[in-house]
């Protein structure tokens, strides 16, 4: 059965282009779906019931597993055996009856203006690492990029006299997103005062003396090396330690406060989706509902009669 994984994965690869990141999420889920059904003695999925898939999401829910996370293996169960009905490795498809979880929306974490500009403010400019995660923190605040997206951004991805860069996001989909004046400001300081010393001649060990590192991408380490997402998230956090945010940071809370302070002053939804890089604008809809709670507990707090 894991012989089918892989060609199934392979026709996400290739055909439908999914990110890596996601290829790698279905796999994990294929395989404890194939756990699961193996210790009840199927060790063929053509014997796989309606019945065995939703004890499958039932013993998830059971072990503490997330509504979000049960309706994506779902779906990769799903679409798993839809291909394998259309390549009639199966005769029927056992998934074709069964219902998504309910799912509750859960409102990400965002952080106010003032907590976005203190965050920021800890990264001293004046200093070439400070210079560096200064104009990483005012890319993602201005654009809402992923973290992932961000260390991939390579410096012909970035106009800046025009102020736009170009993103690539999950599926290698491209879009172009408008930066801010004090994001080109920053990203200005850190090419100029950072990067060059990052890149700065190091010994090559051959009798050629000195070689000059180079690298493709925008934001580098000290070192001259690509950073990583985790490079990224350690700055996130050591910095909103220091400007003492009581709040719970993630990895793209930045990019949740990005879309919620544009719908909140007046950006229309799919404006937000296009720069957000979300296929599916029901995605975007999520952070409508921030502003609504914003909007209930102005109500609650200023209406004479709440």
């Amino acid at each position: 059965m894991k012989e089918l994984i892989d060609s199934f994965l392979d026709y996400l690869s290739v055909e439908r282009a999914l990110a890596k990141n996601t290829i790698l999420a279905y796999r994990a889920d294929l395989n404890l779906y194939l756990d699961f059904i193996g210790q009840r003695g199927i060790l063929t999925l053509s014997k796989a019931v309606k019945n065995d898939i939703v004890e499958f999401m039932l013993f998830q829910k059971a072990q503490g597993i997330s509504p979000v996370s049960i309706s994506r293996r779902l779906a990769a169960i799903r679409m798993f055996h839809r291909f394998l009905a259309r390549e009639r490795v199966l005769k029927s498809d056992p998934t074709i009856l069964i219902d998504s979880p309910k799912l509750w929306k859960k409102i990400p974490d965002t952080l106010s203006l003032n907590e976005v500009e203190a965050l920021i403010s800890q990264a001293d400019a004046r200093d070439q690492q400070g210079a560096r995660d200064k104009a990483i923190l005012e890319t993602l605040y201005a654009t809402g990029m992923r973290v992932s997206e961000l260390t991939n951004l390579k410096t012909n991805n970035v106009s800046l006299d025009i102020g736009f860069l170009r993103c690539i996001g999950k599926g290698n989909k491209e879009r172009i997103i408008p930066l801010g004046k004090k994001a080109i400001h920053s990203i200005k300081r850190y090419l100029e005062f950072s990067r060059p010393d990052y890149l700065n001649p190091v010994r090559s060990g051959t009798s050629n003396g000195v070689k000059q590192k180079t690298s493709e991408f925008l934001f580098i380490s000290r070192s001259g090396a690509k950073l990583s997402r985790q490079s990224v998230w350690k700055l996130i956090k050591r910095y909103a330690l220091e400007a003492k945010i009581k709040k719970s940071i993630k990895v793209h809370t930045l990019r949740h406060s990005f879309a919620t302070h544009l719908l909140e002053r007046g950006a229309d939804l799919r404006s937000v989706q296009e720069m957000l890089g979300h296929s599916n604008i029901s995605t975007t809809q999520i952070y409508t509902h921030i502003d609504k709670e914003r909007l209930k507990t102005i109500h609650k707090m200023f209406h004479p009669r709440p």
